[in-house]
C-alpha cells in the first residue's frame, strides 16, 4: 500500500529563549562561558498533579495554545521559561553538571534536581530550596518513578570532565497528587552517604549506583538480582544512559562487553538473613526494603552506547523502548510485555520481540493517538529520519507516512505566527540533518543550513466525534486491522483530517466518512473476487488451533474473524479468531469490528445530552456500514432511534445471520426490572469489558453503577458481569452506599450526573438521596459532596489536610469534579478561624483610656468574626484588652498643678506632687503584672509568618494625666531603680508576647528563632525562649544551639531556655537537654569539677525544668537526687531563696513521679519518711534527736544539709516536701499518706504548724484523695477540725474560753484551711465551668471581699463574721484573690460575666482600698486572663500533667514585688500553659463559610460517680474533656444530623491542634443548613422557617390570580414573589432562577419558551406545575430534581404536541428509552427492589400519569395505519410525505418494544403451525415474546388474525 505524503507545518525558526533573556539581562559576555544547553518539556511536568481521567474535559485542554516550557543551561546559571516569559532564574555557586525534573515518590509535587560538583540542590516549584551533599562523586543524575537515580563515578572520571548531556527528559504527568514534604526555605543537610552504621556507610562507598527517595531518609543503595541472590550493584561499567519516568525502567551500556541492557528496578522486601553472607556483613540483620535492578534484557555487539534512547508505544498500547544506533544507522525497537497486578502496580515487565528500522535520527512524538492513555503512559509514535533525507511517521513498527518540509513557504505550510521572510525562500533545497526536541506534536527540525526549525505535526482532529470514532476503532479492532485503517487513513494524501494543523470540523468528519466508505468499497471488491480465491488450509488449521484461541485470549481478550488475506497480513501480527464462516473477507471483517466498535461509542453518546449532534452524525454512518453488510437488525435499531434514516439506503436483502445489537438502555431497563441476574449479556457492547477502554468509559461506568446498585457481586477489581470497576476507600452497608463510592472512585460527580438523560439519572439519584441522611464516617471528601453534605465533606479535608498525604487523589480536585456548577460556591470560601483578624481599624473602644488605641497591645488580632459571634452583644473583649494592655501610659486621676506643662512634669520630677509619685508607683506595679495576664488572654490565638520578626508590645510605666490633657508623667527614678522594677516584667511581657503564637505554626524554624537572636541578650528573648518552648517549638534548636545560649551567661536568658527546653521535650527524658540541665546543679558537681558561682535562681530553674523533662518517668536516680536537694542549702549567692530552691526541688520530684505513688518508690517507706521528716510532720516535731546525716558524697562537695542547729528547718523545707507528696500521691487515693498528712487538731499542734503550711497540706490531702472533692458547703466545712470550727463559730461570743492569742491562731488557720480547699476545688473542676464550684467560689470570694472591705454584694449568712480583726488584711488580701483565681480557673475560657465585674473591681481598688501589692495585682491579671483563656476558645484539663502545672501556677505565695523569687519563681507561674486544651467548638455553615449558632446535644460518659448525661448546648462553647466525652450530635431541625462518636480512650489529653485523629477538626464543625430553614441569627425563634405555609400561600395567590385573570398584572402591590420568598431559605442559584423563570406571575408574557409549549398546555397551567415542584423541591431538599420534573414533563408535552399538529419537535425518540427507565425506577421502587425511608425521590404518581399519558398519545395516533406495513415488509413511511407519521412509528416501536420483523414474521409462522384453527394466540405471543407491551401483542394477534382471514 502506497504511503502518504504529508507537509510540516513549520512554526518559525527557532533560538532557544534564554539566550534572549540573558541579553535582555545584560550580563557580560567575558562572565558567561560560550558553552550552553538547553532542552524543551512539556508544562505538565511541572504541573501540580491534576487527575485528568475525565474524557469528556480533556477536549478543551487539548485544543488550548500551550507553550512549550524550556530549561536553559550556561555554566553555573539556568533559566526556566515558557514561551516568551521567564518563569524561574537560578544562579548557583558552581557550574551544572546536569539537571532534571523528577518527582519524588507517586504524590509529590515536580521538583528540578541540579547535580554541581559536590552538591545536588532540589528546588520546588513553590520556591523552597534544599541543599544535599552527595558523599561521592555523581556524574549523573536520573528520574525514576520513585524516586532520583544517582550514578557514581570510577576514581579515573571527574564529573568536570564529563561533556554535558541531555539534562532533561520528555516526561508526562502521572497525575500524582501534590505532597507537602515540610522542608524550610534554604535548609542544607549533611551528607547524605554517611549513615548511622559503619556498615551501611561501607555499602553505600561500595555502590555504583544509588537512589534518593527522600532527602529525609538519606542515599539508598541499589541492589542487583543475580540468581536469585541480592548485592549491592558495584559494576561502574554499567553507565545508566536512560531512565524513564514512567516506568520503573533503567538503560545502560557497557563498554568492555560492548552490550545495551535494560533494568527493570523493584521493590524488593528481603530478610538479610537469607541473603549472600557478604551483604548481611555490612548492613544490619533484619527486615529491609530495598530497591534492586533485574536485568530484563541485553544485546550485544555496539561498539558505542545508543545515541538516543526514548519510550514510545506499539499499535497496541504496549510499551516500546527504541535505540538510536548511529554506527548501523538503524533504530531498534524493543517491545515489552507489561503484567499488571490487582492493586494497579507494575509488578513485572519482560521482553517481547524486538525490531529494527533504519534511520540516522529519531524522536517520539504525539500524533495518531493524541488523547488517549495506555495505563500511566501516553499513546507515542515515532518519528524517523532515514539517510535519504525522508522523514518516516510510525505507529509501532507499521510507517504510516512520509513527511516533507513544504516547497515554498505559503500560507498554509507556515504558522502565522512564524516570519517567513526569515526563512529560506525556497526549501526544496534544504535537508534534514537532525531531530530534537519534541513535545507532544511539535519537534524542532535541524537543516543543513544552521538552521533550527520549530515544526509541528497534525495532533488531533478538532471534531471531538472523529477523535473519539479513531479512539474506538483503535480499541475495538485488533491491531491488524487498526494498521490497516492507519493505512487508509494517513495514506491518502488528500485527507483532511491528517493532512494539515488547522481544518474545520465539517471537513474532519466529511474525511474520516471517506475513509470508511472506501473500506465498503474494497468490501464490495473482495465479494466480487470471493468466488476466484482459493482457502488456505495450512493458515485455516492455525486459525482453528487450541494455542491460537489461548493466545486470542491472554492477549486480546476480544475474538476476531478468522480468515484474512494472507498476501496482506505478516504471520507476526496475525492474533484473530474464527468467529464467522471461513469464507469471510478481510474488509468484511474489518467493517463488522469496525461496526461493533462504533455502535459501543453510538451506545455511549445516547447517555449524554450534550453529543445529541455527533450522535446524529454518527447514527447515519453506522446505518450506512450495516446497510453495506446487510445487518437487517441494525438497520432496524437506528430507524427505530432515528426514523428520518428511512430513506437514505434502502435495506439491503442479502444479511449475514442476523445479530440483535447491543443496546444499553435496554440493559439498564431490564436490570432496574429483575436485577442484574435477569439482563442479558449481550445488550452490553464488548467494549464495555474491557478495563482500559476509554471510550465507552462514560457507558462502563454507568453499566457498574446500576449493577452495583441492584446486587451484583464483586471479584476482585471487576464485577460479577465481568465489568471493571473502581470502589474509593470508605465502610458501606448498602447496595446505595456501595454505589456511591464507586461513583467517587470513577470522579462521576454531579455535573456528569446533569449530562445523563433524566430518567438514566434517577436510580442514582435514588442512591445519593438514601445516603444523605447518615452517611459512613470514614468517607472521603467526594463522597460527601456527591450526596449533598458538603459539611463532612470539610471535615474530611481538615482532617485529611493535616497529614500531608491527602485523600487519594481526590482533594479539591476531585471535590469540584463531583459538584454540580450550582454548587461551586462552595469551594471559594476563607473558614474563619480564631487567627483571622479584623484589625484595629473596625474595633472601637470607647472609654476614657481609648488614648493611642492605636498602638500595638499584643491583643489586637483577638478579635474575628468567632469571638464576635460569642461576644458580639457586649463590650466584653473590648474591656479586657482595656484592663489588659501595658502598651501605654495608665490614666491617673489627680488633681495636680494645672499649670505644669507636659514636658516640665517630665523634665523636672519636683512639679508631681509626692501623692501622684505613691500612686504612679502603685499604679506601674499594676502595669508589670498585666502580661501575666495578657499571655493567658492571648495564648496561641495567631500566627506569625516565618519572614518576620515577633513584635512585642511596649511595657510603659509612665502616666497621663486626663485633667491636663493627657500630660504624661513617669516614675521618678529616685524612688526606685527603673531597670530593677523592669527587668523581670520585660521577661513576662516577652513571654505574654510569644505565647500568642500557635503551637500549630507551621514547623517554628530555627532559622527565625535565631533571626529574632538579639545580638546582645536581654530578658526580652529570654522570654520569647521560654513561651516557645511552652509551645514545643524548641525543639528544632541543635546542641550548638543550646551551647551559644548557655555561653552567653545571661541569667534571664538560662531561666527561659531551660524551662522551654524542659517543656519542648516533656516526659522525653533526652539525655543531651538533660546534661545541660544538671550542669546547673552545683552539688552535682563531681569533687573534681571547677567551683562555679551560679544564682540559686538559676539552680532552681535548673531543678524544676529537670522535673518536667523526667515528667511520669519515676526515675530512681532522679528522684535520689532530687530528694537529697530539697533539704541541701544551695550554693548561690542569695540565703533568702532557700526556700525556692527547696520548693523547686520538691516540685520536680513530685514531676518525676507524678500519680505514680508507692509503684514509683524503692524503699518506699524511707523515701516517704524522709518527706515527712522534711515537711515536719508531727511524728517527727517532737523527736528532736533526728539528724539528717549528710553522705559521704554529700560531704565531699562541700554543701551541708540545711539544718538550723540540729533539727531541719521545716520552715525552709516543708512546701517542697508536701508539693512532693502531693503530685507523688495524685488521685491515688492514698489514706495512710493522707493521715500523715494531717490537720492540727489541737491547740498544741497549732504551734508547730505555719497556717500557710496548713493550706498546702489541705491542698495535697485534697490531691490525693480526688474524688472526695466535693463543691459543696458541707464538704468545706468537713475540711475544717472541730476546734477551728468551734473557735470561729463564737468568735462573737464574750463567754468563750480562749483567749485573744489562741483566737488568732484559729482564726488564721481557718482562713487558710478555706482557702487550700478553695484552690482544691479550683484544681478539681479545672476547665469544667462547673455550677455548684463556681457559685460556692464566687460567695467565698465575696466573703474574703467582705472581711477587708464591705462591699454591696452580699453573700451568705451562715459565713463567719468579723475575722478582719483577728487576721491582717495581707493574709485575707492573699486568701481573696487565690480563691478568685480558683475560681477563674473553674471558669476558664468562659468569660462569664459575672466572675468578670468581680476581677474588674478588684483591678480598680487602690492601696487606699486594700493591700495593693504586687503579687494581688499578678493574681487578678492572671485571673482575667484565665477567665478569657487563649480569647475563650481555650479551657484547663485536669489530667496529672495540667494538674500539676496549674498546682505551680497557683502556689499560695504571691511575690511582694516585681523582682521576688524567693519562695516562688515568678517563671514557674506561666507553667499554665501545659494544662491548657484547645476543646473550643465552633459550627461554621458551608455555604456562607460563616460561624453560626447551632444546637449540639453533648453526651459524656458514665463513671464511678456519675450516670451518663446528655446536654445541649448552642455554639460556640468549650467541650467537656475528652476523657468524659462521648459522643457530639447535631441537633435541631433547621441543619441536617451529624454525630461525632468518641472511642473510649481511657485518660488522655486533648488532640493538639493539627492532630490527625482530631474529629473536631481543630474546633471547626461544618454544618449544612436545610433549604426551607433560617439561620438562628436570621431566625432566632423559628417563625420563619414556615416554609410549606408561604409556599401554599403563594400557590393560592397564582391561583387566586389566574381565575380573575389578573395573572399578567405585574404591577400589583403587596404580591409576594416566589423568587423573594425562595432566595429566603436558601441560596442555591438553580433554586432562584427557576422560581423567577417559571413560577414569575408576569412569565406568559415572555416568550422564551413557547416554541415548546404554547399549543399544548397553556402557560398558567404550567407555572402551577412549576409551583407544585418548586415547593416538592424545596420541602425535601432535592433541587437538582427541578431539571428531571421540567425534562419528562416538557417531553410528554412535546409528544403531544407533534401528534397532533404534525409539527417536528424530536427528530429522535432516545428520549423514550429515557422515560421508559424512569418508570421502570418507578416499579422497582413499588415492588421493593429499591427501598428509601424517604420514598422516591420523585413522586410515584407522576410517573406513572406520564406512562399512561404516552400510552394515550401512542394509541390515539394514526401508527396502526403504517404498523401492517411495517410488519409484513419492514416498510417505513415516506420521509419526504410522511416524516411525523415515520417519527411516531419509531415512538411506537420503541414504547412498546415491538420485535423486529424477521423476529416477528418467524414467531408468527411457529405459532400458525400450532394453531391449525384462527383464535387469539395472544398467551403465545406473550410468552415468546417477553419484553413486549401487552397492547403491542393485541395488536399483533390482530394483524396476524387480518391476515389469515385473507388469505
Amino acid at each position: 500500500m502506497s504511503r502518504g505524503v504529508r507537509h510540516l507545518t513549520i512554526l518559525g525558526e527557532f533560538k532557544p529563549f534564554g539566550l534572549i533573556a540573558e541579553s535582555l539581562d545584560g550580563n557580560p559576555i567575558e562572565t558567561i562561558t560560550n558553552e550552553y544547553n538547553y532542552s524543551l518539556f512539556s508544562p505538565e511536568i511541572t504541573r501540580e498533579a491534576l487527575d485528568t481521567f475525565e474524557e469528556y474535559d480533556t477536549s478543551a485542554s487539548a485544543s488550548c495554545n500551550r507553550s512549550d516550557h524550556e530549561l536553559f543551561v550556561r555554566g553555573n546559571r539556568i533559566i526556566w521559561s515558557s514561551g516568551s516569559r521567564v518563569l524561574k532564574r537560578f544562579t548557583l555557586p558552581s557550574p551544572v553538571i546536569k539537571a532534571c525534573w523528577c518527582r519524588l515518590g507517586a504524590r509529590s509535587e515536580a521538583q528540578l534536581f541540579v547535580l554541581q560538583a559536590d552538591t545536588l540542590t532540589m528546588y520546588k516549584t513553590s520556591g523552597e530550596t534544599v541543599s544535599i551533599l552527595v558523599p561521592d562523586t555523581i556524574t549523573s543524575i536520573w528520574p525514576l518513578p520513585i524516586g532520583l537515580l544517582l550514578q557514581k563515578a570510577t576514581d579515573k572520571i571527574h564529573p568536570s570532565h564529563i561533556p554535558a548531556s541531555n539534562t532533561f527528559f520528555d516526561a508526562r504527568d502521572l497525575s500524582r497528587q501534590k505532597r507537602e514534604l515540610g522542608y524550610s526555605p534554604q535548609l542544607r543537610f549533611g551528607s547524605l552517604g554517611s549513615s548511622d552504621s559503619p556498615g551501611k556507610g561501607n555499602v553505600t562507598k561500595l555502590s555504583s549506583h544509588l537512589i534518593l527517595k527522600d532527602p529525609l531518609e538519606g542515599l539508598q543503595v541499589i541492589y542487583v538480582e543475580e540468581r536469585g541472590q541480592l548485592s549491592p550493584m558495584k559494576d561502574y561499567d554499567e553507565v545508566t544512559i536512560w531512565t524513564s519516568d514512567l516506568l520503573p525502567l533503567m538503560v545502560s551500556y557497557n563498554k568492555g562487553k560492548m552490550q545495551h541492557s535494560v533494568w527493570l528496578i523493584e521493590n524488593a522486601n528481603f530478610n538479610l538473613d537469607d541473603a549472600s553472607a557478604s551483604l548481611s556483613q555490612v548492613v544490619p540483620a533484619g527486615n529491609l526494603s530495598k530497591y534492586t535492578f533485574r536485568r530484563i534484557w541485553h544485546k550485544k555487539g555496539a561498539k558505542s552506547a545508543a545515541s538516543k534512547v526514548f519510550l514510545a508505544t506499539d499499535a497496541d498500547g504496549m510499551p516500546l523502548i527504541c535505540f538510536l544506533l548511529q554506527e548501523q544507522k538503524g533504530l531498534l525497537s524493543l517491545r515489552l510485555h507489561t503484567i499488571e497486578t490487582n492493586d494497579e502496580a507494575l509488578c513485572d515487565i519482560k521482553p517481547d520481540i524486538n525490531w529494527s528500522v533504519p534511520g540516522i535520527d529519531a524522536a517520539p512524538i504525539t500524533v495518531t493517538r493524541p488523547r488517549v492513555k495506555v495505563g500511566l503512559l501516553p499513546f507515542m509514535d515515532i518519528i524517523v529520519l532515514a539517510s535519504e533525507n525522508k522523514l518516516y511517521l510510525y505507529s509501532g513498527k507499521q510507517c504510516l507516512c512520509r513527511y516533507l518540509i513544504p516547497s515554498e513557504m505559503d500560507k498554509g505550510m507556515v504558522c502565522y505566527k512564524a516570519d517567513s521572510s526569515k526563512l529560506a525562500a525556497n526549501c526544496s533545497e534544504l535537508k534534514i540533518t537532525g531531530l530534537a526536541n519534541a513535545v507532544d506534536e511539535r519537534i524542532n527540525v535541524i537543516v543543513n543550513n544552521c538552521q533550527v526549525l520549530r515544526c509541528a505535526f497534525r495532533r488531533s482532529p478538532s471534531s471531538s466525534l472523529v477523535n473519539d470514532c479513531i479512539t474506538a476503532m483503535a480499541e475495538g479492532l485488533h491491531s491488524t486491522f487498526y494498521s490497516h485503517f492507519l493505512a487508509l487513513l494517513w495514506g491518502d494524501d488528500d485527507c483532511t483530517y491528517a493532512n494539515g494543523a488547522d481544518s474545520c470540523v465539517d471537513s474532519e468528519w466529511a474525511a474520516y466518512n471517506n475513509v470508511i466508505m472506501q473500506m465498503c468499497g474494497k468490501r464490495k471488491f473482495e465479494d466480487k473476487m470471493q468466488s476466484k480465491s482459493t482457502p488456505h488450509p495450512s493458515w485455516e488449521y492455525l486459525i482453528n488451533s487450541k494455542f491460537h484461541k489461548r493466545y486470542c485470549k491472554d492477549t486480546s481478550g476480544v475474538s476476531f474473524g478468522s480468515t484474512f488475506d494472507i498476501q496482506d497480513i505478516d504471520n507476526s501480527n496475525s492474533y484473530t479468531e474464527k468467529k464467522q464462516s471461513t469464507d469471510t473477507s478481510f474488509y468484511k471483517q474489518i467493517l463488522v469490528e469496525t461496526l461493533d466498535s462504533l455502535h459501543a461509542l453510538y451506545e455511549t453518546l445516547k447517555l449524554d445530552n450534550l453529543r445529541k449532534r455527533d450522535l446524529g452524525l454518527l447514527v447515519a454512518l453506522l446505518y450506512d456500514i450495516a446497510a453495506f453488510l446487510g445487518e437487517k437488525s441494525y438497520m432496524d435499531y437506528y430507524l427505530r432511534d432515528f426514523s428520518n434514516l428511512s430513506s437514505k439506503v434502502g435495506i439491503s436483502h442479502t444479511s449475514l445471520s442476523p445479530r440483535t445489537p447491543p443496546s444499553l438502555f435496554r440493559w439498564l431497563e431490564s436490570c432496574l426490572q429483575g436485577g442484574c441476574v435477569s439482563t442479558n449479556i449481550n445488550d452490553l457492547p464488548y467494549l464495555i469489558y474491557k478495563d482500559a477502554s476509554s471510550t465507552v468509559s462514560w457507558a462502563r461506568k454507568i453499566v457498574s453503577f446500576y449493577s452495583l446498585l441492584l446486587g451484583t457481586e464483586r471479584i476482585g477489581k471487576k464485577l460479577s458481569s465481568g465489568i471493571h470497576c473502581k470502589i474509593a476507600k470508605g465502610s458501606f452497608h448498602s447496595s446505595e452506599e456501595l454505589t456511591i463510592l464507586a461513583m467517587v472512585a470513577e470522579r462521576f460527580g454531579l455535573r456528569q450526573l446533569d449530562l445523563l438523560p433524566a430518567g438514566v439519572s434517577l436510580p442514582m439519584r435514588h442512591a445519593l438521596d438514601k445516603c444523605r441522611e447518615s452517611p459512613p464516617t470514614d468517607w472521603p471528601a467526594a463522597a460527601y459532596v456527591l450526596i449533598g453534605r458538603e459539611d463532612l465533606a470539610f471535615s474530611c479535608l481538615d482532617y485529611f489536610s493535616k497529614s500531608k498525604d491527602l485523600i487519594d487523589s481526590q482533594t479539591g480536585d476531585n471535590l469540584i469534579s463531583v459538584s454540580a456548577p450550582y454548587m461551586l460556591h462552595l469551594h471559594g470560601v476563607t473558614i474563619p478561624s480564631i487567627s483571622d483578624t479584623t484589625g484595629l481599624d473596625s474595633i472601637k473602644i470607647d472609654d476614657a483610656d481609648s488614648f493611642e488605641g492605636s498602638m500595638t497591645d499584643g491583643m489586637e488580632h483577638i478579635f474575628n468574626s468567632s469571638t464576635h459571634l460569642r461576644y458580639g452583644r457586649d463590650l466584653r473583649l473590648n474591656e479586657v484588652r482595656r484592663l489588659l494592655s501595658s502598651a501605654k501610659p495608665v490614666s491617673v486621676q489627680t488633681s495636680g498643678n494645672p499649670t505644669a506643662s507636659d514636658q516640665d512634669l517630665q523634665q523636672f520630677p519636683s512639679f508631681v506632687p509626692f501623692s501622684l509619685k505613691a500612686q504612679l508607683w502603685q499604679l506601674a506595679q499594676r502595669t508589670t503584672a498585666l502580661p501575666f495576664g495578657r499571655g493567658a488572654f492571648t495564648l496561641a490565638t495567631t500566627c506569625t509568618l516565618l519572614t518576620e520578626a515577633l513584635i512585642i508590645p511596649k511595657l510603659v510605666l509612665a502616666g497621663r494625666l486626663p485633667a491636663q490633657q493627657n500630660a504624661t508623667v513617669n516614675i521618678d527614678p529616685n524612688i526606685r531603680n527603673i531597670l530593677e522594677l523592669t527587668s523581670w516584667p520585660e521577661f513576662h511581657n516577652a513571654v505574654a508576647a510569644g505565647l500568642r503564637l500557635s503551637p500549630l505554626q507551621a514547623k517554628m524554624s530555627r532559622t527565625w528563632i535565631t533571626y529574632n537572636k538579639p545580638e546582645k541578650p536581654n530578658v526580652t528573648h529570654a522570654g520569647v525562649l521560654l513561651a516557645l518552648g511552652l509551645h514545643g517549638h524548641l525543639r528544632v534548636l541543635t546542641v550548638a544551639d543550646i551551647f551559644q545560649y548557655f555561653s552567653q551567661e545571661h541569667e534571664g536568658t538560662t531561666v527561659g531556655l531551660m524551662l522551654g527546653l524542659a517543656a519542648s521535650f516533656k516526659g522525653t527524658m533526652d539525655p543531651d537537654i538533660s546534661r545541660s540541665l544538671y550542669f546547673h546543679i552545683p552539688s552535682r558537681h563531681p569533687s573534681s569539677f571547677p567551683e562555679l558561682e551560679l544564682p540559686t535562681l538559676l539552680q532552681s530553674a535548673a531543678l524544676m525544668a529537670i522535673g518536667i523533662l523526667y515528667e511520669g518517668s519515676a526515675h530512681p536516680e532522679t528522684m535520689q537526687i532530687l530528694l537529697g536537694e530539697i533539704g541541701r542549702r544551695s550554693g548561690g549567692d542569695n540565703v533568702l531563696e532557700r526556700e525556692g530552691y527547696a520548693l523547686a526541688a520538691g516540685s520536680a520530684l513530685g514531676l518525676v513521679a507524678l500519680g505514680r505513688g508507692e509503684g514509683a518508690l524503692g524503699f518506699m517507706d524511707t523515701r516517704v519518711d524522709r518527706l515527712f521528716q522534711l515537711m515536719g510532720g508531727k511524728d517527727f516535731h517532737n523527736e528532736r534527736s533526728f539528724i539528717l546525716a549528710p553522705s559521704i558524697e554529700d560531704h565531699n562537695r562541700g554543701v551541708g544539709q540545711m539544718m538550723e542547729g540540729t533539727p531541719v528547718n521545716v520552715d525552709v523545707t516543708a512546701p517542697g516536701a508536701i508539693i512532693a507528696l502531693a503530685l507523688m500521691f495524685l488521685k491515688t487515693e492514698s489514706k495512710a499518706v493522707v493521715a500523715r498528712l494531717s490537720i492540727p487538731q489541737t491547740h498544741f499542734d497549732l504551734q508547730y504548724v505555719r497556717p500557710d503550711f496548713i493550706m498546702l497540706r489541705i491542698i495535697a490531702r485534697n490531691l490525693i484523695m480526688w474524688s472526695g472533692v466535693y463543691p459543696s458547703m458541707d464538704w468545706i466545712q468537713s475540711q475544717v477540725p472541730v476546734i477551728v470550727k468551734t473557735a470561729v463559730t463564737n468568735l462573737g461570743d464574750e463567754t468563750g474560753d480562749f483567749d485573744e492569742m489562741d483566737v488568732e491562731a484559729l482564726v488564721q488557720a481557718y482562713v487558710n484551711i478555706v482557702t487550700g480547699t478553695c484552690i482544691s476545688l479550683g484544681l478539681r473542676y479545672a476547665g469544667t465551668r462547673n455550677g455548684d464550684a463556681q457559685e460556692l467560689l464566687y460567695n467565698y470570694a465575696i466573703y474574703f471581699l467582705n472581711e477587708i472591705k464591705p462591699v454591696s454584694v452580699t453573700c451568705a449568712n451562715n459565713f463567719p463574721k468579723k475575722l478582719s480583726k483577728y487576721v491582717d488584711r495581707g493574709t485575707l488580701e492573699i486568701c481573696l484573690h487565690l480563691t478568685v483565681l480558683s475560681l477563674c480557673v473553674v471558669m476558664a475560657g468562659s468569660g462569664h460575666l459575672k466572675t468578670f465585674r468581680l476581677l474588674r473591681y478588684l483591678r480598680s481598688r487602690t492601696s487606699a482600698d486594700g493591700h495593693a501589692i504586687y503579687g494581688t495585682q499578678m493574681a487578678v491579671s492572671l485571673a482575667i486572663g484565665f477567665l478569657f483563656l487563649g480569647g475563650g476558645v481555650r479551657a484547663f484539663s485536669t489530667g496529672n500533667s495540667a494538674i500539676a502545672s496549674l498546682l505551680l501556677t497557683l502556689y499560695p505565695r504571691l511575690p511582694t514585688g516585681p523582682n521576688d523569687n524567693r519562695c516562688h519563681l515568678q517563671a514557674f507561674r506561666h507553667l499554665y500553659v501545659l494544662a491548657s486544651e484547645a476543646r473550643w467548638v465552633q459550627t461554621i455553615d458551608v455555604d456562607t463559610g460563616l460561624s453560626v449558632f447551632a444546637p449540639l446535644e453533648v453526651t459524656t460518659t458514665e463513671t464511678e460517680y456519675y450516670a451518663e448525661t446528655s446536654f445541649c448546648e448552642v455554639t460556640p462553647f468549650i467541650l467537656p474533656e475528652r476523657a468524659v466525652l462521648k459522643t457530639v450530635r447535631v441537633c435541631g431541625p433547621r441543619y441536617w444530623p451529624q454525630s461525632i462518636v468518641l472511642l473510649p480512650e481511657g485518660v488522655k489529653p486533648w488532640w493538639s491542634c493539627g492532630d490527625k485523629g482530631d474529629p473536631f477538626n481543630g474546633g471547626n464543625l461544618y454544618i449544612k443548613r436545610k433549604v426551607g430553614s433560617c439561620s438562628y441569627v436570621d431566625d432566632p425563634v423559628g417563625c420563619q422557617s414556615l416554609l410549606s405555609r408561604a409556599m401554599h400561600k403563594v400557590c393560592d395567590l397564582a391561583n387566586l390570580r389566574a381565575s380573575t385573570g389578573s395573572i399578567r398584572d405585574n404591577s400589583q402591590q403587596g404580591l409576594l414573589r416566589v423568587d423573594q420568598l425562595i432566595s429566603t431559605f436558601s441560596s442555591d442559584p438553580s433554586l432562584i432562577a427557576f422560581a423567577q423563570l417559571c413560577c414569575d406571575p408576569s412569565w406568559s408574557s415572555r416568550q422564551v419558551f413557547h416554541i415548546h409549549f404554547h399549543s399544548s398546555l397553556s402557560d398558567v397551567d404550567f407555572q402551577e406545575f412549576c409551583l407544585q415542584v418548586l415547593f416538592d423541591c424545596v420541602s425535601k431538599d432535592r433541587p437538582a430534581l427541578l431539571q428531571v420534573y421540567l425534562l419528562l414533563y416538557t417531553t410528554i408535552s412535546s409528544m403531544a404536541e407533534q401528534v397532533t399538529s404534525g409539527t417536528i419537535v424530536f427528530g429522535d425518540s432516545i428520549f423514550l428509552s429515557s422515560l421508559k427507565i424512569a418508570v421502570a425506577y418507578n416499579k422497582a421502587l413499588m415492588r421493593g427492589r429499591l427501598t428509601s425511608s424517604r420514598g422516591g425521590i420523585i413522586q410515584s404518581i407522576f410517573i406513572a400519569s406520564l406512562e399512561k399519558r404516552v400510552e394515550d398519545i401512542l394509541n390515539h395516533s394514526r401508527v396502526k395505519d403504517d404498523l401492517p406495513n411495517y410488519l409484513n415488509v419492514g416498510d417505513w413511511p415516506d420521509e419526504r410525505s410522511r416524516k411525523a407519521e415515520g417519527a411516531v412509528l419509531s415512538w411506537y416501536l420503541k414504547w412498546f418494544e415491538m420485535p423486529h420483523p424477521f423476529v416477528l414474521n418467524s414467531v408468527i409462522r411457529k405459532i400458525n403451525a400450532r394453531l391449525k384453527m384462527p383464535s387469539s394466540s395472544v398467551p403465545l405471543l406473550h410468552l415468546m415474546l417477553p419484553r413486549t407491551h401487552i397492547n403491542a401483542i393485541v395488536e399483533i394477534d390482530n394483524l396476524r388474525l387480518s391476515s389469515q382471514a385473507v388469505s
